[in-house]
């Protein structure tokens, strides 16, 4: 065992000219580690009753600095969690990192997971927000043709969003984390089995190699103080700067919110759903976009090459509009607007998946 994590966290060879832009995949490691401590004290705390769960979450803040304390890290923790992942995810794009396709499968089911995790805790509080999100997201299920209703039906426990769809997703949120655990292992030992990539391309010569330890492991310290040092400033000064004023509400199936949004990493899947009339024709463009992103590809192209650059950065722009105008009231010219986006991101993130499998090495 010693063997084993001195090989992987120690003597690991590791090439000299990684930068900061690599210390995310460390940090969101820590972090998650950190959501599962959280997690499961809160868990011991948690009563998955629909007539008692707003309270029992809103005595958590109210009844002890301790159980505040947790519960806030949990929250914002998820926030630092996504903002870690797009900046991973769009590095692995940014360099190709989808052609070590072992390492962005996995990667990419952790991702959905995490997605899956996030909204699954969202709902927990049964506030009015968290209420109409998995009444709105359920619904989308029930549209599915054929064997949508059979579905809802086993997912909600009923009819409709109720006690019983509280209980299953406490049970579903628990059992993710761990899975979620174990996934990230294995992408791990994917990562060291093949190697990480680097910023110059360089993986022939044995010159440009240092060891882990010291050097790169100091630096992704740092990187997690930073933003340890970061979250520990919002939570003291600012802890509800990102929470609507609805979760201060309890869950009413009769008063349906003026403006339901779900947290700012869904917006863009939600400006996309919105702005579509049809369920299925919304759904249709988040699976092609999710498919686009994920399908691994070759690339025989520099990461540098000017037209890559510009779909790359044509990609970030469109991604971070819809966030976006996912928070903005569903009027014109908004809806307008996420449909173009909707449609040139799922178009452009297919160019720059496919467009350079075959092209000439430039060096």
């Amino acid at each position: 065992m010693i063997s084993i994590i001195r090989r992987n966290l120690i003597d690991l060879p590791t090439n000299y000219s990684l930068n900061y832009y690599w210390c995310s995949g460390f940090m969101i490691s820590f972090f998650m580690i950190l959501q599962i401590l959280t997690g499961v004290i809160l868990s011991f705390l948690y009563v998955s009753d629909c007539a008692v769960s707003f309270s029992v979450v809103m005595n958590f803040s109210n009844d002890s600095f301790f159980t505040w304390c947790l519960r806030y890290w949990h929250m914002w923790g998820v926030n630092i969690l996504f903002f870690l992942f797009f900046i991973h995810m769009g590095r692995a794009l940014y360099y190709s990192s989808y052609v070590k396709k072992g390492v962005w499968n996995v990667g990419f089911i952790l991702y959905l997971l995490m997605m899956g995790e996030a909204f699954t805790g969202y709902i927990l509080p049964w506030h009015q927000m968290s209420y109409w999100a998995a009444t709105v997201l359920t619904s989308i299920v029930d549209s599915l043709p054929v064997v949508g209703p059979t579905i809802y039906k086993y997912i909600v426990g009923g009819f409709s969003v109720s006690g019983d769809t509280l209980i299953r997703v406490f049970s579903v949120h628990v059992c993710l984390g761990f899975i979620i655990l174990g996934l990230m292992v294995l992408h791990l030992f994917y990562l060291h089995k093949v190697g990480s990539n680097n910023p110059l391309f360089s993986y022939s010569s044995f010159t440009d190699l240092v060891y882990f330890h010291s050097y790169f492991s100091a630096k992704d310290l740092m990187s997690f103080l930073g933003f340890c040092g970061v979250l520990m400033f919002i939570l003291f000064f600012s802890p509800d700067i990102l929470v609507d004023i609805e979760a201060y509400l309890q869950a009413d199936p009769m008063n349906t919110p003026m403006s339901i949004k779900p947290e700012w990493y869904f917006l863009m899947f939600y400006a996309i759903l919105r702005c579509i009339e049809s369920k299925i024709g919304g759904l249709c463009v988040i699976v092609s976009f999710l498919f686009f992103l994920w399908i691994p590809t070759n690339n025989n192209s520099s990461a540098y090459f000017v037209s890559r650059q510009f779909i790359f950065w044509s990609i970030v722009s469109a991604f971070v509009s819809l966030i976006y105008l996912g928070g903005c009231h569903p009027e014109y010219p908004y809806l307008v607007i996420c449909q173009i986006l909707s449609l040139l991101l799922v178009t452009l993130t297919f160019l720059f998946k496919l467009l350079w499998g075959y092209s000439v090495v430039y060096r």
